[in-house]
């Protein structure tokens, strides 16, 4: 099959199945911010990813609300998180982040929010085509999409991890930078104060001699 029918028909499987959010927020000290997304079917998909880029100990209080108020999941001080979780429920889920822990450290956070609606679409046959000619394009068109979702996570891992390794990083600069300041000004005031010394007992001798 030429990739003139190959890639519309990626298209059309891709697009009718699933929906994605993907944000990056920055929190705020004390702030609670919640996201939203709908789920038209139940027994869909729902793929909910967050990593915190940069703030404090890059951690944050997550919980994932359902339709009548129902808790999904939910944790404490967590740095990453990559959930999958099937939407027994037809309504409105909220993603909600609590940053209430920290009085003064803003903190910023990547998630992504994906709906996979159940049953797959059907991709578009090519005249004269077999259904199991059609049934393997489907599979490996779905195995495809498999793997660059594993690429993709793989590369937020990295992203994430280049994100507070340079924090990091940063911040031992930092703290260098004023001991380094604290060191010099203590070395000025030792030697300000052997001057002081110095003098104070040379002006007593001279007394002494006087």
């Amino acid at each position: 099959m030429r990739f003139s029918t190959l890639w519309p028909s990626l298209a059309a499987l891709m697009a009718s199945t699933i929906s994605a959010t993907a944000l990056t927020y920055k929190m705020q000290p004390n702030e609670k911010a919640c996201f939203f997304t709908d789920v038209a079917q139940k027994g869909a998909k729902i793929a909910f990813y967050f990593a915190v880029q940069s703030g404090g100990s890059f951690d944050i209080d997550y919980t994932v609300i359902g339709p009548n108020e129902r808790v999904v999941m939910k944790g404490e001080k967590e740095r990453q998180g990559d959930f999958v979780f099937t939407a027994n429920d037809v309504g409105e889920f909220r993603f909600c982040f609590n940053n209430e822990m920290s009085t003064y450290t803003e903190k910023l956070v990547d998630f992504e929010i994906a709906v996979e609606n159940e049953p797959r679409a059907q991709i578009p046959s090519k005249q004269g085509s077999t259904p199991e000619q059609t049934s393997v394009l489907e599979e490996s068109i779905l195995k495809l999409s498999s793997q660059l979702s594993t690429i993709n996570r793989q590369q937020k891992y990295f992203r994430t991890r280049e994100n507070r390794n340079f924090s990091t990083v940063r911040s031992t600069e930092s703290r260098i930078f004023r001991f380094s300041m604290v060191e010099a000004l203590m070395m000025v005031s030792m030697a300000g104060l052997q001057v002081f010394i110095v003098r104070f007992f040379f002006q007593g001798a001279r007394k002494g001699y006087v």
